[in-house]
């Protein structure tokens, strides 16, 4: 079915109402899951229309309608990819045989944890972020990050639907676990550190959904190939939600680089005192919060070496991005992948099996798509006549994960001694300094059509609407 049922208490495409068993315990779990969304969703937003796009199909010539809702309700619901009848495993040692349609016993384990994860990261960015609206710079951007809010609370139902269809008692109980767990709590935090980490002003928000939502989008991309069809098709799905958060992390770091560019173009200036004077933030504060989110982000794909990204895919449970475009085997026992590791205070690339290095070279694919972005900004800066140019910092740069962790190493290679490190780290990262004035900058602009003075207008508006366009009616 690719209809989506909204007549249903919680709209699906999976014949939710052909297993009142499943739809009782979902429905069970649907009042927790609006609790969650008031206490710890958009602040100060629920009684606010805001113009969001709500799935209503999952063809992608026609599965968006756009309206406006107050977002307690927002039909959250579960949406999987049409089936494919004759789907196989196409990498790993059952490559060829078909796709499962349920949790095989000996794999269920892990692909539980793998749910789990991917579940986790969902409502902690909702946490993340549900101070942001207080201080948007115009209603366009405020109703994109409400855009982005539903759409990580819908891909929260996709993972609880995946641990509630198929894994009985164990999967209810994590499914009320994902709501239980908050970002950056002392007690019981999110599960992957850069969902415990703060994002206080806009600049961070655009960041976050430029990196850490490209880190999901090769997360899913990857569990997209799964052999485990319903994870296959649900993963798949959520990439088209997906892409609108890169889109708002992409645009809105091109936004501010090109106010900026334009302030030092009209003032004729480089110095960073005389453009922060001005109401904007200087290039060199966007590069210390971009190695910043850059370098927390790769840690999110894990161990450079991992036994357990080699069980994934031997076992067909989690492939490679867009392993069907690849040209091996799609089994890797013969297939090796260079690593950095430091040796004597140098960095030296080591020959290791692939598939205990998938982590990385999922890794590498994103960096390789990253780059290509801030490429794009750079274009502006050109365009503008700017010589500065931003850069993503060497790979080992602030690295908490992984054989490079905890070794100090410049953005753009230097393997450092601690009080060299010292002495710069304000130069690379963001400062206490820095993050009081870009949030000196943040004050709420509603009215339509008006932004703040250290962000440029978009050039066009949401589903065709004019810039200037009432995105979020206050009532």
């Amino acid at each position: 079915m690719s209809g989506i049922n909204y007549a249903e208490k919680i709209p699906n495409n999976v014949d939710l109402s052909g297993d009142r068993t499943l739809q009782r315990a979902l429905e069970h779990w649907q009042p927790n899951y609006l609790k969650w969304w008031q206490d710890m969703g958009p602040e100060a937003s629920q009684t606010l229309d805001v113009y969001l796009r709500t799935a209503i199909s999952v063809q992608a010539d026609g599965w968006a309608n756009f309206g406006y809702v107050k977002m307690p309700d927002y039909r959250w619901g579960i949406f999987l990819a049409p089936q494919t009848g004759d789907r196989k495993m196409h990498f790993g040692e059952n490559l060829g045989k078909d796709v499962w349609q349920e949790a095989p016993g000996e794999h269920r384990a892990n692909l539980r944890r793998i749910i789990v994860t991917q579940g986790d990261t969902e409502p902690a960015s909702v946490e993340q972020q549900r101070h942001l609206g207080h201080t948007a710079p115009s209603l366009y951007d405020l109703r994109n990050l409400f855009q982005v809010n539903v759409e990580e609370g819908r891909h929260l139902w996709a993972m609880v639907y995946l641990l509630h269809r198929y894994f009985g008692r164990d999967g209810r109980e994590e499914a009320d676990a994902l709501l239980q767990r908050n970002s950056g709590s002392q007690d019981s935090p999110r599960i992957l550190g850069a969902f415990n980490e703060k994002t206080p002003d806009w600049l961070a928000f655009y960041m976050f959904t430029y990196f850490t939502d490209r880190d999901g989008k090769f997360q899913l991309s990857a569990l997209a190939e799964s052999g485990f069809d319903p994870l296959a098709r649900t993963t798949k799905f959520m990439l088209t939600e997906e892409a609108h958060h890169m889109f708002v992390g992409e645009s809105g770091i091109s936004r501010i680089v090109q106010r900026t560019a334009d302030v030092m173009k009209e003032l004729q200036t480089e110095d960073p005192a005389v453009l922060r004077a001005a109401g904007v933030i200087d290039l060199p504060t966007i590069q210390r919060y971009l190695n910043f989110h850059y370098s927390v982000t790769i840690d999110l794909f894990g161990a450079d070496q991992s036994s357990n990204a080699a069980i994934f895919y031997s076992s067909g449970l989690k492939g490679r991005y867009e392993e069907g475009k690849r040209t091996d085997d799609h089994q890797l026992k013969d297939q090796t992948y260079r690593v950095l590791e430091v040796v004597d205070g140098k960095f030296r690339e080591t020959e290791v099996p692939m598939l205990n290095a998938l982590n990385e070279v999922l890794r590498d694919d994103f960096i390789h798509d990253s780059v290509a972005g801030v490429g794009r900004w750079n274009k502006v800066l050109d365009k503008r006549g700017v010589s500065f140019r931003l850069k993503v910092p060497h790979k080992a740069f602030n690295r908490k994960v992984g054989t490079l962790a905890g070794i100090k190493v410049s953005p753009e290679g230097d393997v450092l001694t601690e009080e060299q490190w010292k002495a710069h780290e304000n130069e690379w990262l963001p400062t206490a300094e820095d993050r009081a004035f870009v949030a000196s900058l943040m004050g709420r602009v509603v009215e339509p059509g008006k932004f703040a003075n250290w962000i440029s207008a978009p050039v066009i508006g949401i589903n065709r609407q004019p810039v200037n366009f009432e995105y979020v009616r206050f009532n």
